[in-house]
């Protein structure tokens, strides 16, 4: 992953912007792309500062704490399916999606397992 331009370079080139300088000649006396020095000029308009956002990081699950009981209780009272236990978490409010779902369960190592007398007909080969 790439790191943003220091602090240095970003006043440098709005210092420059600031003595009526165009964007293009800046970039290129800069080495730097045009829309760089653009988006600095924003950043500092709506800001009021220049430095970077935060690259990275971790985002907090949303199925955990409350909801994570909530859930593995649900999946224990009886049968599921990602789509069902993905309807019924947001009719209760919390917006997910069944890949959020799946993540969960599969981390738990809970799922539904289907027994014999819900399965398929077999095929007419086969006798009992």
């Amino acid at each position: 992953m790439t790191r943003p331009y220091s602090e240095d370079i970003r006043e440098r080139a709005l210092a420059r912007a600031d003595a009526g300088e165009t964007v293009r000649s800046i970039a290129e006396a800069l080495q730097i792309s045009p829309s760089c020095v653009t988006k600095w000029k924003n950043l500092r308009r709506d800001t009021g500062g220049l430095a970077p956002g935060q690259i990275g990081g971790h985002k907090k699950r949303v199925l955990s704490d409350a909801n994570a009981d909530w859930l593995r209780k649900r999946i224990r009272s009886g049968p599921f399916t990602l789509r069902k236990l993905t309807q019924e978490l947001a009719a209760r409010g919390i917006k997910t999606d069944v890949r959020a779902v799946w993540t969960f369960v599969h981390a738990e190592g809970l799922s539904f397992k289907k027994n014999a007398s819900t399965s398929r007909a077999g095929s007419p080969r086969r006798r009992t």
